[in-house]
């Protein structure tokens, strides 16, 4: 069955097209991927037949990659967003960047070794539907 994703960037210079299956949904825990997000992790779908096409603002990607790793960044230079990358094997895609729903839940959480401190027991903590007051 052909699945059809579309994505943007926060500011929307930046659109794509993903036609296919994702194969792989990891949130990744490496330092790397904390420092690129500036969270707990990265929530990455990798997919290795799917077709990727920019529909608008391919001109606003940068890439950036981290010497002497495998660590790749491409993100919009408007907005900073993190956007698609394909790689040798796989495209790359972050999960936050999709306009459409996915109906995937991630399949590892990967790196855990590398894990923040403060990243334990997070289902504990107070939950809210927007800002607390």
């Amino acid at each position: 069955m052909e699945h059809q994703h579309l994505g943007s960037c926060l500011c929307g210079a930046a659109t794509f097209k993903v036609e296919g299956v994702f194969d792989r949904f990891f949130l990744c825990h490496c330092t790397h991927c904390r420092k690129d997000t500036g969270s707990a992790h990265a929530a990455n779908l990798f997919s290795s037949t799917a077709k990727f096409e920019w529909l608008s603002g391919q001109d606003k990607v940068q890439t950036y990659h981290l010497p002497q790793t495998r660590h790749v960044r491409c993100f919009c230079s408007a907005c900073g967003s993190a956007m698609p990358h394909v790689t040798n094997e796989f495209l790359v895609v972050p999960a936050g960047c999709l306009d459409t729903e996915l109906a995937l839940t991630p399949d590892a959480h990967i790196f855990v070794a590398s894990r923040a401190a403060w990243d334990a027991n997070l289902a504990s903590i107070p939950v809210f539907d927007a800002f607390p007051s």
